[in-house]
This record gives C-alpha cells, sequence and structure tokens, in this order.
C-alpha cells in the first residue's frame, strides 16, 4: 500500500486538473471559430494542416508528466521488508519418547531437526538465537548467539528421552534469555533486544510445573512464545516394548501462545513444519518499514516530459 509523506503537495492535482480544462475550452473555442467559414474549401486553402488528434497525444503525455511529478512532490513510499537490527530468539524443540513416531516421515524428531536448521539459516545473522531441548528435564543445548554453528551442532545431537516438562522448558528459556541480558554491557529490560521463544512440541505435559505458571511467568517476562503443535491425530510409537498412541496435543501449544501473546501453528508434516518455520522466520526476523520511491515517480515523470516534448517537435514543429 502506497502512503505519501508529504501529503500536501498533492493538492498540485487540481492545478493539473484546471490545465486539462482549460484545453478542453480552447479546443471548443477553435472548433467554433472554424465553424465561421461557411466555405470549408477557402478555408483549407487558407489554414495550415495540423496534425489532428496527434497534438492532443503531446498535450496528454505533458499532463500525465505534470500528474508524475505531482505524485513525486507528495513523497511516495511503500512498506518494505527489512531485517531486524536485533533480537533474541530461543527455541524450544520437544525431544520426549513421541517424537520417535513415524506419523510424521522419517520421524517427527528427525523432521523437526531438518525444518530447524533451516529456520536457523532463515533468520538474519544479527539476530541472536538459541537452542532448548526438553523431555523430563531441560537442556540449554546452545545459548543466544548470533553464530549460527553451535545451534546446527547441537540440532544434530538431539535424542529423545522419557516424559514431557513443558512448564519447566518455558521456565528454563526465560531464565536463559535473562541471563543473556544481563551479558549486554550497559542494558536493562527497556533497552534490551525485543525476545521471543518458538516452541515445538507434540505431546502434553507429564510431570514438573504447570503450564499455566509457566505461561504467567512468560506474559510477565513479556515475552511471546510462539508454537508449533507437531504430529498427527494417529501417530504411535514403541516405548519399552509397548505400542503406545501419541496423539499430538494442540490443547496446550494453543494454550501457550494465546497467553502469552505469541502465534499458534500446526504442522502434520515435514513441508508443513519448513512453512511454519519460514513463516515464523518473516515474522521475527523482519521488520515492515517504509521506504521512499521518489525516485521512481521522477523518473517516469521527466520520460513522460521528454516524450511530450519530442511529440510536439516531431508533429507541429514547435515546443508544445
Amino acid at each position: 500500500m502506497t502512503k505519501f509523506l508529504a501529503p500536501q503537495w498533492l493538492w498540485l492535482f487540481a492545478a493539473v486538473g484546471a490545465l486539462l480544462l482549460l484545453y478542453v475550452l480552447l479546443q471548443w473555442r477553435r472548433k467554433r471559430y472554424a465553424v465561421r467559414f461557411t466555405n470549408t474549401a477557402l478555408l483549407g486553402s487558407l489554414a495550415p494542416k495540423r496534425p489532428g488528434w496527434r497534438r492532443h497525444v503531446a498535450f496528454g503525455l505533458l499532463l500525465l508528466a505534470l500528474a508524475s511529478l505531482t505524485v513525486a512532490m507528495g513523497r511516495p513510499s511503500r512498506e518494505v521488508k527489512v531485517p531486524r537490527d536485533r533480537a533474541t530468539v530461543m527455541m524450544i524443540i520437544d525431544v520426549s519418547f513421541s517424537m520417535d513416531a513415524t506419523d510424521v516421515s522419517p520421524t517427527r524428531l528427525k523432521a523437526a531437526q531438518a525444518a530447524a536448521k533451516e529456520f536457523a539459516g532463515l533468520l538474519p545473522t544479527s539476530i541472536n538465537l538459541g537452542l532448548e531441548s526438553f523431555s523430563g528435564t531441560t537442556s540449554i543445548d546452545a545459548k543466544p548467539s548470533t553464530n549460527r554453528a553451535p545451534v546446527i551442532r547441537a540440532i544434530n545431537g538431539l535424542h529423545t528421552a522419557a516424559s514431557t516438562a513443558t512448564g519447566d522448558a518455558i521456565f528454563a528459556a526465560l531464565s536463559s534469555l535473562q541471563s543473556f541480558e544481563q551479558e549486554i554491557p550497559g542494558a536493562n529490560k527497556s533497552s534490551a533486544p525485543p525476545e521471543r521463544i518458538v516452541m515445538l512440541s507434540d505431546g502434553a505435559r507429564t510431570l514438573g510445573r504447570s503450564v499455566d505458571t509457566a505461561v504467567a511467568a512468560a506474559k510477565a517476562a513479556k515475552v511471546p512464545i510462539s508454537t508449533i503443535a507437531f504430529g498427527t491425530p494417529n501417530g504411535e510409537v514403541d516405548i519399552e516394548g509397548n505400542r503406545s498412541s501419541v496423539p499430538v496435543d494442540t490443547d496446550t501449544m494453543k494454550q501457550i501462545a494465546a497467553g502469552t501473546g505469541g502465534s499458534y501453528h500446526a504442522a502434520a508434516s515435514e513441508q508443513e513444519l519448513r512453512d511454519v518455520y519460514k513463516n515464523l522466520g518473516s515474522q521475527i526476523g523482519y521488520v515492515k518499514k517504509p521506504r521512499e520511491v521518489t525516485t521512481w515517480a521522477i523518473g517516469v515523470g521527466l520520460i513522460l516530459a521528454f516524450a511530450a516534448a519530442g511529440a510536439s517537435l516531431l508533429w507541429t514543429n514547435r515546443l508544445l
């Protein structure tokens, strides 16, 4: 959508309209004058041959040039995506045994690893990215940094374990963000980079602190959590020789996102997960800022002005 940074100049369109009205009036008066000559043969011998409709083309080009230059004076701008100059993101990945389910090929965890590495590459290098994994315990596998190599290595080394401590995972991520914030020289909460948590999980909490308590803590810290419910309702996994159903838990992920001001997403395949991460990367890593396109309007106006002058000289041997 185009916006104008100096809209007061757009009143010049009234002058463009007045010129058009004056031109139409002059053409009408010229026609009335010509009609006074009843002998059309005599009129043809007295009046030189005119370029006819072509003279209107030159004036039309001139009007378009003036309109384009008027737009330029209004300083038109469009919103464009530019990389954030700073932000801190903690990526959380569920590594409970349910992530071994094969309803997502080859397994939920392997698909999540592939998509997470792609997400790490999508974020602008100015953004600090950290990684945490959780099952029954939590692990900060890579502290927030602009260096993506530790994050990629940590993603490659993920493996599954028992239980799901969703609430504890959120508390651990908040603690990691707070520690990183304190390491920034002279930083305080108001001047610290924006913070965000991106959490991928497939199952409901089975132990540890409650999700409600964790959501309240994230809300108090003003850290939004974007969640991804990963898997299908038909997931199954072998745990200690027993075949268990592990349907994806969408309710918990919706609750976390809604309670913290984040966004909720669902993915039932690796490609869907890649699309979600791509969307999140665009949301988190980029902001929309106005960028002037005045030069384009001036360029168009000048081209039309030169075209009008050229057409007039070619067809009438005079400059307009």
